[in-house]
């Protein structure tokens, strides 16, 4: 059900230009175009992380691993389309993203492992605001940012979705603030790691679900304010570790 949700949602906003912020481009995912490339090791130990998170929620079958090998892959073609070239030294700016991609990986279990669809969700999705905040890779090298933007390696994620939580966090919960400036550490920083890792390994798969349907149903503000709830949920325990 929140499968199809989500597709005809998406497919009718990406019919709509005022709805659109990004071009898509044309791309067709073919299975002998990306044959040939390789997956980073972290990938493929992504990959089997995803995989076996699927089995284990019954939503994928044996053969999910070259399917969803060739949603990573395609997708990872479909965006170079949008990529300029940095000349860099950081390990975040080099040609490929460093990371994982999770929310494709997420996408991909909502689907139960069908490839196509999945693919043409990310398709439709990508012209839309949401993707640039959910969907991190989505601006890796993007040419959609400001050439001194992306020379930073700094996402959009940090200074845009982090900072608000930072200064909501002041506001709504000023215990908590504090106890981030005693440890010093920043809010930002976790909520990085929650929002690059699409908050796997922090929230149950149902809760996963729905922190992406919020934001792509409500707008990529909710982000900010799940990251505000989740740190009300947790006041008690950062508080109880900061006197510790």
């Amino acid at each position: 059900v929140l499968a199809e949700l989500i597709e005809k949602f998406v497919s009718h906003l990406s019919e709509s230009k005022t709805d659109c912020y990004f071009s898509t481009g044309s791309y067709k995912a073919m299975d002998a175009d990306v044959k040939k490339e390789n997956l980073s090791s972290v990938q493929q130990l992504g990959v089997e992380m995803t995989v076996r998170y699927g089995k284990y929620l019954n939503l994928l079958k044996e053969d999910a691993e070259n399917g969803l090998c060739f949603v990573l892959k395609n997708c990872e073609e479909f965006l170079k389309q949008q990529q300029r070239t940095v000349v860099s030294s950081l390990c975040c700016l080099q040609e490929h993203y460093a990371g994982y991609d999770w929310f494709a990986s997420s996408i991909f279990l909502i689907m139960s492992g069908d490839r196509e669809r999945t693919l043409i969700f990310l398709q439709q999705f990508s012209c839309l605001l949401a993707s640039a905040f959910l969907w991190l890779p989505r601006l890796h090298l993007s040419m959609h940012l400001p050439v001194t933007t992306v020379e930073y390696g700094i996402h959009p994620v940090y200074f845009c979705s982090a900072h608000h939580v930072e200064m909501l966090l002041k506001a709504e919960l000023p215990l908590v603030c504090s106890a981030f400036q005693m440890s010093g550490f920043t809010p930002s920083q976790i909520c990085l790691q929650w929002i690059t890792q699409c908050f796997w390994n922090y929230m149950d798969w149902s809760e996963i679900c729905h922190y992406i349907a919020i934001c792509i149903f409500l707008g990529p503000d909710y982000q900010i304010y799940i990251c505000i709830s989740l740190f009300r949920h947790l006041q008690q325990d950062i508080l109880k570790h900061t006197e510790a």
